[in-house]
This record gives structure tokens, C-alpha cells and sequence, in this order.
């Protein structure tokens, strides 16, 4: 199955400087790891905001929560999930 996931990474203000770049490189070799395993099929940023938009393929809508959850920033996440399916293109199904 398919997912368009978006997700805002909005780390509290407070966070401190150490913290937030140590989050941030997990966060990147997290979501190579998910590369490499083809979970994460593509992955874009959204200009001038602190999100991403990822493109995952995996059995089932539990095994995408399983990788959501390994993400390191995942508790501060505010996560979007829509599932996607094949459009026929005009084609009579």
C-alpha cells in the first residue's frame, strides 16, 4: 500500500541547541534507513516551513505507523496520513 504523509516538525522553543541538531541528524538517518528498506519511496520539503512530505510503501497501515514511530522527532510531529490508491484515467474499471 501507498501513503502520501505529511508531517510538521514544530520542536518546543525551549529546545536547546544541542538537542535540536542531534534530533535533526537522527531524524535524516532515520529516514535513510527507511530509504534503504523501501519504506520511504520519496521525500520532499516544504519550503519555508519546518515539514516534509514522504511518499511510503509498505504491507499495511500498521507497519507505517511502525515506521512514523521510529522516527526520532516523532512525539513532536503533527503527521498527516492519506492512503492512495490507482486512478484508472478514465478507464471503465
Amino acid at each position: 500500500m501507498e501513503f502520501l504523509v505529511r508531517t510538521e516538525n514544530p520542536l518546543p522553543n525551549d529546545t536547546p541547541g544541542e538537542v535540536r541538531d542531534q534530533s535533526k541528524k537522527g531524524e535524516r538517518e532515520r529516514a535513510v534507513g527507511l530509504r534503504e528498506a523501501g519504506v520511504l519511496k520519496r521525500l520532499w520539503r516544504v519550503p519555508g516551513r519546518s515539514a516534509a512530505i514522504g511518499l511510503y510503501e509498505v504491507e499495511d497501515p500498521a507497519t507505517l505507523h511502525d515506521a512514523l514511530v521510529s522516527l526520532p522527532m516523532w512525539k513532536w510531529m503533527d503527521i498527516t496520513v492519506g492512503a492512495l490508491a490507482t486512478h484508472h484515467q478514465g478507464k471503465k474499471p
